[in-house]
């Protein structure tokens, strides 16, 4: 199986930084990878916020 296009992980710690920079919380990233993607991003205080498009390609189910 292919991996996600795009994980979010890196946006994640960029976020902060774009905050910093530009003093907006509100962004619309791309990630340039083979199988990229659009992610959408909100930075609020210590949490960021990640919206986008997925595919569900498995479900489980726990049982304790």
């Amino acid at each position: 199986m292919n991996e996600d296009p795009v994980t979010g992980s890196a946006h994640c710690a960029l976020g902060p930084d774009w905050t910093e920079k530009t003093g907006h919380s509100d962004f619309t990233a791309f990630q340039a990878s083979e199988r990229g993607g659009v992610v959408k991003l909100t930075v609020q205080g210590d949490r960021v916020i990640l919206r986008g498009q997925a595919v569900m390609m498995s479900r489980v189910e726990l049982m304790h």
